[in-house]
């Protein structure tokens, strides 16, 4: 059985590490990998830690006269089938971008007439800088498969996009950039993927759709089109050499791999429910729907019956003028349920009437509302765009779909914990102990829409705290990167009445409300709104 020869390129990042755990995944699949490793990466990796799980020698620097002797780095770029340029850092993609071949590892990417994949691993605000997105752009142009970044925690403690991909995931990439077709790879000891986020779908099913690609059957030969002009072949950003072969380098290298059989095999994945365009958005409703709420009037128990998971049910009773009309108000409201078995969720004791107070408010003033709804039993306000769902990733999903928006509020009280591993069957109880839940991060909703190129102009979060309410409100507002926090004490019966008292932190600017009707809340919160928009 062969598998496909990979040229890995490990970039100077932190997330170089992980490029040993790539190494051993791609092996473990039957792949072969020889590794060059850039001066910067050799301070994160050692080469002699990659050339142990290569089995293979690792090349660092372009002055080893016994293979330069015989032109080693084109060599080393002609007998890959794919080349992976992981962790693709900054610096390196814009090296690349540029055509600059200053070291092994850009003059051998120059060099080469094989597909080019990169995998970027940076700061958030490095990603999301003009530089790196139009450097991203050149390089998408030349015919490089860049993946996108992880959204999550950075080393340097900020959130966003700009995390390294789980090693399975780039490896499922790998196998469809070469067009070996989705490849099921089971988690390397020690090193477990996350969960699926949606029960019942399975790893290869929620890897992100590629980038799309031109049907190889159309690819014509470069030589065939007329010479470009003088100074045109620089503008594919890795050469005229690079940018001419790589089309027809990828059409080579899928000819040439085979795995012993005519398919590569097919993976199994449970039905989940689909989102706008059929891509998947929310799993299927009642896996974790069956434990009793202790307090029913403010744990609802019921899920809205209003349309189905995921699909907003829309009315047409906006009003025809406004303060607000053109204006497009996203508004997340409710818990989230974290489901533990088929019978056990993780909750907590938000009724969303505050979030649907705001979101009425805001279609009364004319604005186009989009409300993620958790699961809560309150009617839809008139005029309001409505997305049900349970857990914090499919809300975190469905946020993520409803941009752009003019304002957007986040009142939901999302969890900040979920299982790592839901059961399949109920646990039951087996002696004394009780069982152990491994608990794993959820997505920071507030925050990642504050790193976003499409954050809204007005960003506004909710903070439910029992003790130094206003202090924890600015502490939170810089943390999560909002432009406003609503804060209120709930150690009382706030949480499923119908009064709330609140402080609207604006920097140092603090103005507390009295306790009032939810109602009247959200109208004064959204003529605030409204007034900041101006």
């Amino acid at each position: 059985m062969s598998g496909p020869r990979i040229l890995l390129v490990v970039g100077g990042g932190i997330a170089a590490y992980k490029a040993c755990e790539l190494v051993r995944t791609i092996r473990k699949e039957g792949g072969e990998v020889t590794c060059v490793v850039t001066e910067a990466g050799t301070k994160f990796v050692t080469p002699m830690a990659l050339a142990a799980l290569s089995e293979k020698p690792v090349y660092t620097t372009l002055w080893d006269l016994r293979n330069e002797a015989e032109m080693g780095h084109i060599q080393l770029s002609r007998e890959a089938d794919l080349v992976v340029v992981c962790p693709a850092t900054a610096d390196l993609m814009a090296k690349m971008a540029s055509g600059i071949a200053d070291d092994l590892a850009t003059t051998m990417l120059l060099a080469t007439d094989k597909p080019v994949m990169a995998v970027p691993a940076m700061n958030v605000r490095m990603w999301q800088h003009a530089a790196t997105m139009r450097n991203v752009q050149v390089l998408r142009e030349a015919g490089v498969d860049v993946m996108e970044p992880d959204e999550g925690t950075m080393a340097c403690g900020e959130y966003g996009p700009g995390r390294l991909p789980d090693p399975i995931a780039i490896w499922q990439r790998i196998s469809w950039v070469l067009g070996l077709g989705p490849v099921e790879v089971a988690p390397l000891p020690g090193s477990e993927p996350e969960p699926t986020p949606y029960p019942g779908l399975s790893q290869t099913a929620r890897l992100p759709e590629p980038e799309p690609q031109p049907d190889p059957s159309q690819w014509q030969p470069q030589f065939s089109e007329p010479e470009p002009e003088h100074g045109a072949a620089d503008d594919l950003g890795l050469g005229g050499l690079t940018g001419s072969m790589i089309s027809r380098g990828l059409k080579k290298a899928k000819k040439a791999i085979t795995f012993g059989h005519d398919e590569a095999p097919e993976t199994q994945s449970s039905p989940a429910a689909e989102g706008p365009a059929g891509s998947l958005l929310i799993s299927k409703k009642g896996s974790a729907r069956g434990a009793p709420p202790t307090d029913p009037d403010a744990i609802n128990h019921l899920v809205s019956r209003h349309g189905e998971a995921g699909q907003p049910e829309h009315f047409d009773a906006i009003p025809e003028d406004g303060p607000l009309k053109g204006k497009h108000v996203l508004i997340t409201a409710g818990p989230t349920w974290e489901p533990i078995d088929p019978v056990r969720y993780i909750a907590n004791r938000s009724s969303g009437k505050q979030g649907f107070a705001i979101a009425a408010a805001a279609a009364r003033a004319g604005a186009r509302v989009t409300l993620v709804a958790g699961p809560v039993h309150l009617e839809t306000p008139p005029g309001v765009d409505r997305i049900d769902v349970e857990s914090a990733l499919q809300m975190a999903d469905a946020v993520k779909r409803s941009l752009p928006a003019d304002i957007a509020v986040m009142v939901a009280a999302v969890a900040d914990w979920r299982t790592a591993d839901i059961a399949k069957e109920k646990l039951k109880k087996r002696g004394s102990a009780p069982p152990a839940l491994l608990l794993t991060e959820n997505p920071d909703i507030l925050a990642t829409v504050a790193s976003r190129p499409d954050r809204p102009p007005l960003l506004i979060g909710f903070a439910a705290e029992t003790e130094n309410v206003i202090q924890h409100a600015k502490e939170k507002r810089k943390r999560k990167g909002a432009d406003w926090i609503i804060a209120n004490d709930v150690s009382g019966d706030v949480m499923g009445g119908d009064a709330n008292a609140v402080h609207i932190v604006r920097g140092d600017d603090v103005i507390s409300l009295p306790e009032m009707p939810k109602e009247d809340v959200a109208r004064i919160l959204v003529e605030r709104f409204t007034d900041a928009l101006v």
